[in-house]
């Protein structure tokens, strides 16, 4: 099977191959996403600090910042482990990996509170607003820009030839840059039928919701937001 992953250039499309080569797939490496870090680094006076993604982690922590005495909520087991891997402390998970679950992992506890919100350009706005909402003082800081990669879109030319078996979107960003891409090639209409034709695995609700209301029909969504269970959902 041709199976689509497009994951940024990094160790995580490395791990993304390896892992699907190990499930006996064929890897079809087509990154969406590429990071432009802005220099900036998150403000150290809130009483609760939000990290989203392990790359902001990274980020962070080569900037020198640290949590203080913040309380750190992160967004998933891979950016939690991030911050234990930079020495920091994290004092909240929630038990959905999305925006709309740490907001509701947090209702009740930060009215009054500053919290700083550290992440992509693209981040979504359930996050803060919903924080706002539930009475905190929020603050976000641009870590990084997320743009798409020169030439992405090999994956787009397999499906619109109806060569592609499945596709893996961990972002509502992959799913709109492979869209631009395929629209770039000119063959965004054969794409997205090719694309509809294959199985289609999104790694959590919102990446689904941005999916569907593009026109394509989303097969799997894991039970939690981890890379490995969708790639092993989509392949069952």
């Amino acid at each position: 099977m041709n199976v689509a992953v497009f994951r940024p250039a990094d160790e995580r499309l490395d791990r993304a191959v390896d892992l699907l080569e190990a499930l006996g797939a064929t890897p079809v490496p087509d990154p969406m996403l590429e990071v432009a870090p802005t220099g900036d680094a998150p403000r150290s006076d809130g009483d609760f600090a939000i990290l989203t993604s392990k790359t902001g982690v990274e980020l962070a922590d080569d900037a020198g910042w640290t949590p203080g005495d913040a309380a750190l909520c992160a967004i998933g087991d891979a950016t939690a482990s991030a911050c234990r891997d930079a020495g920091w402390t994290v004092a909240r998970v929630p038990d959905e990996y999305t925006s709309a679950g740490l907001v509701a992992e947090l209702d009740g506890d930060v009215e009054g509170a500053r919290v700083e919100v550290a992440r992509s350009d693209h981040g979504s706005a359930v996050l803060t607003d919903g924080l706002n909402d539930a009475g905190a003082y929020v603050h976000e800081t641009i870590l990084y820009e997320l743009t798409t990669p020169e030439g992405a879109g090999d994956s787009a030319e397999l499906a619109a030839d109806g060569d592609l078996d499945a596709a893996l979107f961990t972002s509502s960003l992959t799913v709109e840059h492979w869209l631009d891409a395929a629209s770039d090639r000119g063959i965004r209409e054969d794409a997205l039928a090719g694309l509809n034709d294959a199985t289609v695995g999104c790694i959590g609700p919102p990446t689904r919701e941005t999916a569907e209301a593009a026109g394509v029909d989303v097969d799997v969504v894991p039970d939690d937001a981890d890379f490995e269970q969708l790639a092993r959902a989509v392949l069952d």
